[in-house]
């Protein structure tokens, strides 16, 4: 019936294993839960107990696969029709997360199914808000709202799909680095015709990394998104790259560059403050990614 695919890095899992062996139980279904670390250092003890839980397994990569390359070998180890994915340092709502899922999966029997994601609304501490700040305005967004934009607005975080649509499109294995994997899987479908149904099944997002992690990574994700582009992929609906090929044909990237290098330390020191600009960071964004097309 249901295989629930964790892929993680760094994170111990258990906790979230833990909880959805109880609802799946709970609701009587045939299930696995498979955990896979993409050869990480720490957690690994941790997560290891997740094999004494029935139907749940722990696979720990021997070489790092990459985001992309890890929820594909999870797919090809997952033995039912269905996969839900579900990043390891997200957590349930509600104690009917899994009953909700395999209620839609017989309401409807859509191919892809997303919940949404959600953020706590206590304040983190001062050194994690930039991701905090980002999360609830860019990724924790209204079931309405996100229906306007089905695949834009859809994360693989929490996300629920048929294997066989997995098999046909996977997710880019070339894509090694962090950063827009999901969004290419999901581009993707939106070209084959295939959109994804929004549902009201949220999970928290729990894990948030330092504002200066969180920028670097931005930095990382942005270099993948680089590639990306590089390989002509369509990738419709992304607003750098849009807004990157208006200013491009307009022969302004070397301006937005320029901007870029007057004004990184200023910008970071915002986005590293207590009050982080989203407007800042998503002009960070755009001059870096400007500046990684001009070299």
């Amino acid at each position: 019936m249901l295989s629930i695919l964790i892929p993680t890095y760094n994170y111990n899992a258990f906790p979230l294993v833990l909880e959805l062996q109880k609802q799946c139980l709970n609701c009587n279904i045939k299930f696995e839960i498979l955990c896979q670390d993409d050869c990480s250092n720490d957690f690994l003890a941790e997560n290891k107990n997740i094999n004494a839980l029935k139907y749940c397994s722990f696979f720990s990569n021997k070489k790092n696969l990459g985001r992309a390359e890890n929820r594909n070998h999870l797919a090809s180890k997952a033995k039912f029709s269905w996969l839900l994915f579900l990043d390891s340092d997200m957590f349930p709502k509600e104690s009917n997360f899994i009953e909700n899922y395999f209620l839609n999966i017989q309401k409807n029997n859509k191919p892809i199914i997303f919940g949404g994601i959600l953020y706590k609304t206590k304040k983190p501490e001062k050194d994690q808000l930039l991701r905090w700040v980002y999360g609830h305005n860019r990724e924790s967004i209204s079931l309405e709202n996100r229906k306007r934009k089905p695949n834009i607005r859809a994360l693989t975080s929490n996300l629920l799909l048929k294997k066989e649509l997995l098999l046909k499109h996977p997710f880019d294995s070339t894509l090694k680095k962090y950063g827009y994997e999901d969004l290419s899987f999901l581009m993707k479908l939106e070209v084959n015709n295939i959109l994804v149904t929004h549902i009201e099944n949220p999970a928290f997002h729990l894990n948030l990394e330092s504002s200066l992690l969180f920028l670097n990574k931005t930095k990382i994700a942005l270099e993948n998104l680089a590639f990306i582009n590089s390989k002509e992929t369509v990738f419709s609906g992304n607003k750098i790259l849009s807004v990157y090929s208006a200013l491009n044909k307009l022969k302004l990237t070397p301006v937005i560059v320029l901007f870029f290098n007057t004004f990184e330390n200023k910008i970071i020191n915002n986005l590293l403050s207590q009050n982080p600009s989203l407007l800042l960071f998503d002009l960070y964004k755009l001059g870096y990614f400007c500046k990684l097309q001009s070299r």
